[in-house]
């Protein structure tokens, strides 16, 4: 009876060994899709880094806007390009990797909160996943303001009018990379209305500074 009782103790443990492994392994898997690989974005690259890539595209192409303030042509053409980089469902068409902003950081979200709800998530998973998913979610968010923005601009009917739409929307661009110093205290925090995806990216890598140890 003895040692039937230590051969099921003993299988116990190995079963929940391997219930641990396979959650690490899949805390690891959505941190991976957020940073290295994600199947279906632009050349399978990670949900952050094809929201930084959308992100660079949109800000190109809102300066590019700017830099021809008496082209009225010209400020819709790039409002348009703004758009897609940043939701192309809202425009199909444009010089962006057709995936946006907006859906690469709602995945980011997405998939840092699967691995913080991983029962055996460590304190540093649930912690910083929380910082990483309110900046991502931010970020989604702005993408909507700075589209109703550029939709506006290409209902403009004047050069000066669309210009100063697009001086408004170009800020807030920029916004979606750097974040901002909503409350002028001298430092861009992750929560909402600051974070933005340089803070995703600092809290992904304290996350995994922290799993290393």
């Amino acid at each position: 009876m003895r040692k039937a009782t230590c051969v099921t103790f003993g299988l116990v443990l190995l079963a929940g060994a391997a219930s641990l492994a396979q959650q690490g392994d899949m805390i690891q898997a959505h941190i991976g899709h957020v940073m290295d690989s994600m199947q279906g974005t632009p050349n399978s690259q990670g949900l952050l880094p094809t929201a930084f890539a959308e992100a660079k595209v949109a800000s190109q192409h809102a300066m590019l806007a700017l830099k021809a303030p008496d082209n009225l042509d010209g400020l819709k053409l790039h409002a348009g390009h703004v758009i897609h980089a940043l939701d192309p469902s809202v425009e199909m068409k444009g010089p962006g990797q057709g995936y946006g902003v907006k859906r690469a950081a709602t995945g980011v979200a997405q998939h840092i909160q699967f691995a913080a709800k991983v029962e055996s998530a460590s304190a540093s998973v649930k912690t910083h996943a929380g910082h990483v998913a309110a900046a991502a979610n931010n970020v989604a968010k702005k993408t909507d303001e700075i589209v109703a923005l550029a939709q506006k601009v290409r209902a403009a009917t004047s050069a000066a009018e669309a210009h100063k739409l697009m001086t408004e929307a170009s800020a807030s661009v920029e916004q979606l990379t750097a974040g901002v110093d909503a409350n002028k205290d001298g430092r861009i925090n992750w929560d909402a209305p600051e974070g933005g995806l340089q803070q995703a990216q600092q809290h992904m890598e304290l996350l995994r500074k922290g799993e290393a140890k």
